[in-house]
């Protein structure tokens, strides 16, 4: 973008913020607002006003397990019930971002259809889907690729 136009970064963690914005001074980045997500307001005031958007959803993180493998023995099954439920919501809820004729990319470091391209065609099928098209996905896993496993869907809006 080079130091052109707008961008807004959201997170839960205001500590992750900071750092953020510490990283993208020193990497001669000054277009990014930090805001923490206190509450639905945040979000709410963008609605209709992103030409593109990515969510970094929240996952198991069963994606790196390569690299953190006592990952699989700290998840427990109601978990994965409660983090599909969260990305459902995230994803119903940070589309309306989206403005017309924009694209949204959601990713997780997940290799679980649950969390992947099922949460796709949930949103798809949802009232909050209807106006987005599947533009194209892809799924990477760390025994063909020797990297982390990661999932990637970018989706359009009429």
């Amino acid at each position: 973008m080079e130091n052109k136009g707008q961008l807004i970064a959201m997170d839960i963690y205001g500590s992750k913020l900071k750092e953020l914005k510490r990283r993208a001074r020193r990497n001669g980045a000054h277009n990014i607002e930090p805001r923490e997500i206190d509450s639905t307001k945040v979000f709410k005031k963008l609605y209709g006003s992103a030409d593109r958007v990515l969510i970094d959803a929240p996952c198991t993180g069963l994606g790196v397990i390569r690299r953190n493998p006592d990952t699989k023995w700290k998840l427990q099954p109601d978990f994965l019930e409660k983090i599909t439920k969260t990305q459902q919501e995230i994803l119903r809820n940070y589309s309306k971002i989206v403005k017309a004729g924009g694209k949204m990319v959601y990713a997780t470091c997940s290799i679980l259809p649950q969390e992947n391209n099922d949460q796709v065609k949930s949103f798809l099928a949802s009232e909050e889907g209807k106006e987005f098209t599947l533009a194209k996905e892809k799924k990477i896993y760390a025994s063909k690729s020797g990297f982390d496993g990661f999932y990637m869907a970018l989706l359009e809006r009429a």
